[in-house]
């Protein structure tokens, strides 16, 4: 396991991720500040994750048949930078461009760095996975902590400081370019276009995998997006404190990312994530019954690690099934299901706007186990993947 290229991989994971965990946090101060509807608000959240997420798949491929590490650094760059001008927006359209180019920058950094790790992580492959999706959780949680802070300190101009780190780690990476490329080298490159085999007998279990994700990212992005909301309209909080909550959240998915992983090798991948995605319902029904205090942190840390102990499990289970499209695999999971998941979030938007958001937690309550059950019919283990790619 090559550690320094593997951890400057997880950094720049972090950095990128940071404005994706940041909007939603922010999105009740551009609310009231450009007057938006609730579905105006979930739209944001619904280019960011379309931009971010859904073209991935376009990037993997791209990245599986060219040469194009180079989008690792500019990946970084592109999105601190854009999200950045997010405070000095002077409209609503203006938003939704800076949040696009943002969303640009995290879909392009992500495949190609998902084959870094691959290469870089040697034999350990399942633990470099893991602790390159810590990395991304990481800046999930330390996003709203970002946003907030900066804003606390300067402003709406506060969130130009966003630019400065996705900056500085692409600096980083030029720095260390010449090994991190020579870990992807032309002939590791042709040796995997070489291994390519056609999709014939996978497509199932895949579009089985991907239903179940898109589910449970429908309810990532419902709580991410709505928990601040949920807070401040239904508890009657604060939006400072919704925005913490929110860093519970994703900071407690940290943690679950670190302590699932072993967990779900000697569970199994497929039985850990249909028992983790299905024990979410009942979190989430306690959630609803308290009130601001200790408990309700408690509780949310626990839907929070719960839920995102799944990811690097996903993942894995992805790269069984076309472990010779690693780049393809990683923006089909990572990016194009969290961008249906964006979908969700608008059309959570409009259930808000009519029925208020009290109605969306409870959507979002009922969706795990629709995720649990989709999840059932994954075929299970090695060699149910191994049979699908010999067929």
């Amino acid at each position: 396991m090559d550690a320094k290229a593997l951890g400057l991989l997880i950094l720049a994971h972090l950095v990128t991720d940071t404005t994706t965990g940041a909007l939603p946090a922010f999105l009740p101060i551009l609310k009231q500040l450009h007057a938006l509807s609730y579905a105006q608000a979930g739209a944001l959240i619904m280019v960011m994750n379309l931009t971010s997420s859904v073209i991935q798949p376009l990037f993997g491929d791209l990245t599986d048949r060219l040469s194009l590490r180079w989008l690792v650094p500019v990946g970084v760059a592109v999105s601190g930078l854009s999200f950045g001008l997010i405070g000095i927006c002077p409209n609503y359209l203006a938003l939704m461009a800076v949040v696009v180019f943002s969303g640009l920058g995290v879909a392009s950094f992500h495949p190609e760095a998902f084959k870094g790790v691959l290469g870089s992580a040697g034999s350990r492959k399942v633990v470099g996975v893991s602790w390159f999706m810590v990395g991304g959780n990481a800046g999930l949680a330390l996003g709203p902590v970002m946003i907030m802070a900066f804003y606390a300190w300067g402003g709406m101009n506060g969130t130009l400081l966003f630019a400065i780190p996705g900056v500085a780690v692409a600096g980083l990476i030029l720095a260390y370019w010449r090994h991190l490329t020579h870990k992807n080298g032309k002939q590791t490159r042709e040796k995997a276009q070489a291994e390519r085999k056609p999709l014939r007998g996978r497509l199932k279990p895949l579009a089985i995998l991907m239903g179940a994700v898109t589910l449970r990212a429908w309810v990532h992005t419902g709580i991410a997006a709505f928990i601040p909301f949920y807070y401040v309209s239904v508890l009657h909080g604060d939006a400072v404190t919704g925005g913490s909550l929110l860093t519970v959240f994703l900071t407690a998915g940290v943690v679950g990312t670190v302590v699932g992983a072993p967990l779900a090798e000697k569970v199994g991948p497929k039985r850990f994530f249909v028992v983790s995605i299905a024990i979410i319902t009942p979190l989430m029904v306690w959630l609803q019954v308290l009130q601001p205090g200790l408990w309700l942190y408690i509780v949310l840390a626990l839907v929070g690690a719960v839920l995102l102990s799944t990811w690097s499990v996903v993942i894995v289970m992805g790269q069984q099934l076309l472990p010779d499209r690693a780049g393809t695999v990683s923006g089909m999971l990572v990016g194009f299901a969290m961008g249906l998941g964006g979908i969700g979030a608008t059309l959570m938007g409009v259930v808000a706007d009519h029925w208020g958001v009290a109605t969306v937690m409870q959507i979002v309550t009922v969706l795990p186990l629709l995720s649990a059950v989709v999840a059932l019919f994954i075929p299970a283990g090695n060699r149910d993947y191994a049979k699908a790619a010999q067929a």
